[in-house]
C-alpha cells in the first residue's frame, strides 16, 4: 500500500484498486481534447443506477491492461443516455483490440463535486449554471467518476468531476471568470 497526500492534511493510504484523487487539477478548468482516445461501453441502468457496471469495467480493464493502453489520468466518464442506460468512456493511450474504441473532441469546462451519488441532479443543475455564468452554451454533460464506491468509502470522499462539453468560444466573448 502506498500512502499519498491529497488536498486534505491527513495522508491517504491507497487501496490498490482506485488511486486517491486530487481534485485541484480538475476543478474550474477548461480542457480541450482533439480525438482523445477512449474505450466505450454501455451499461444497463434502473433509474440511472448502473446494474452491470462491475462486469463491464472488469472486462474493459482486462482488455486495456492486456493492450498496455492505460490512460494517464485514469478517467472514466459516464454519459447518461436515459434512466435505463449509460455509455461509459474509459481513457486509453491507444486503440484497444477487442474493445469498442472511440474518441472525444471539443472544449470542456470541469468542476469537481463531492458527496453521495444521489446529489447528481443537483450537481448537474449547478454545472449548467456554471457554464451559463461563463457565457458558454452546454452541449453535453459527462460525469467523471474518480473511484469505485468501495474506494470512495475507504478514502472518505466521493469526488465526481463534471465535464461540460461547450460551444467553441469566440475571441473576446467571455465574461470574466
Amino acid at each position: 500500500m502506498t500512502t499519498l497526500q491529497t488536498s486534505s492534511t491527513a495522508p491517504v493510504t491507497a487501496t490498490g484498486c482506485c488511486p486517491p484523487f486530487a481534485p485541484e487539477p480538475w476543478d474550474g478548468k477548461e480542457v480541450v481534447w482533439n480525438n482523445k482516445p477512449f474505450v466505450r461501453d454501455h451499461v444497463t441502468c434502473l433509474f440511472h443506477i448502473p446494474l452491470n457496471m462491475d462486469r463491464k469495467m472488469k472486462k474493459d480493464m482486462a482488455l486495456i491492461e492486456a493492450a498496455h493502453a492505460k490512460g494517464e489520468s485514469n478517467l472514466m466518464l459516464s454519459d447518461d443516455k436515459s434512466p435505463w442506460g449509460a455509455d461509459i468512456f474509459l481513457e486509453v493511450s491507444k486503440a484497444v483490440p477487442g474493445a469498442t474504441n472511440d474518441t472525444l473532441s471539443g472544449t470542456f469546462l470541469t468542476k469537481v463535486f463531492e458527496g453521495p451519488f444521489r446529489d447528481a441532479g443537483t450537481w448537474a443543475r449547478e454545472m449548467t449554471a456554471y457554464v451559463a455564468n461563463k457565457g458558454r452554451a452546454l452541449q453535453r454533460l459527462y460525469f467523471g467518476y474518480t473511484t469505485c464506491p468501495r474506494c470512495a468509502k475507504a478514502y472518505g470522499k466521493n469526488y465526481v468531476v463534471l465535464f461540460a462539453k461547450v460551444d467553441e468560444a469566440e475571441p473576446g466573448n467571455h465574461p470574466s471568470a
